[in-house]
């Protein structure tokens, strides 16, 4: 199998997850809109006595919460982006981490303004009111510009397999901290949260599916 069609197989792949993700966040935007059962399981969630944590305790949560926050995320993975771009003399880098920092903020943006959400600590959940809760903005943030920049830096730097695994896998626990620092700080419905790990996800793989469509030889992978 030559290179051209290892390329177009792992785009088939991308694509199917990605749609398959995106279905994810569909159904649970359903069950926001219809007030489903995910959205009573919210509430049974939101009623559960939270633990307070202050002082270096909350000051270290609130810094985890910051690994979601957008203006952070899309600092860093422009600056790396760049990085690898300047020494790879290859705009892609570039291209893929704008395309995604525009693409998650044309996606989420919508849907938080076309539901408008409140958020748990508003003490209601209602809908059209003008919140943004939904879906989570720090959930979606962290899966997609942490996991574009581990793939960045899978595609462009000497790393292996496993290395790559690692990678991924620290990507999971950033974004798992995330939702759950969001929970317990009452900033977000579990729905919110599940919502922007499926749409965040879904849009990592497309990014990932459009750069495979087209080969660059700077790629070490």
């Amino acid at each position: 199998m030559d290179l051209a069609q290892i390329r177009r197989r792992q785009m088939d792949r991308a694509l199917r997850w990605a749609i398959l993700l995106f279905s994810g966040f569909l159904f649970v935007t359903q069950q926001v809109y219809s007030y489903g059962p995910l959205v009573e399981y919210d509430r049974k969630i939101n009623s559960q006595p939270k633990p307070q944590f202050e002082g270096l305790a909350g000051f270290i949560l609130r810094r985890l919460d910051d690994l979601g926050l957008r203006w952070l995320t899309a600092t860093v993975l422009l600056i790396a982006a760049t990085f690898i771009a300047y020494k790879f003399k290859t705009w892609r880098p570039l291209n893929l981490a704008v395309l995604s920092l525009l693409s998650l903020n044309l996606v989420v943006g919508t849907f938080k303004i076309f539901l408008g959400r409140t958020k748990p600590r508003d003490g209601f959940d209602l809908l059209h009111v003008g919140g943004m809760s939904y879906p989570s903005g720090h959930a979606s943030n962290a899966v997609l510009s942490w996991g574009v920049l581990a793939y960045l830096i899978y595609r462009y730097a000497k790393v292996d397999r496993y290395q790559g695994r690692l990678a991924s896998a620290g990507v999971a626990l950033i974004s798992l901290t995330v939702c759950t620092v969001s929970l317990i700080r009452h900033t977000h419905w579990f729905s919110d949260l599940l919502g922007g790990l499926f749409v965040g996800s879904a849009l990592l793989v497309t990014v990932i599916a459009i750069d495979r469509y087209v080969p660059s030889k700077s790629q070490l992978h």
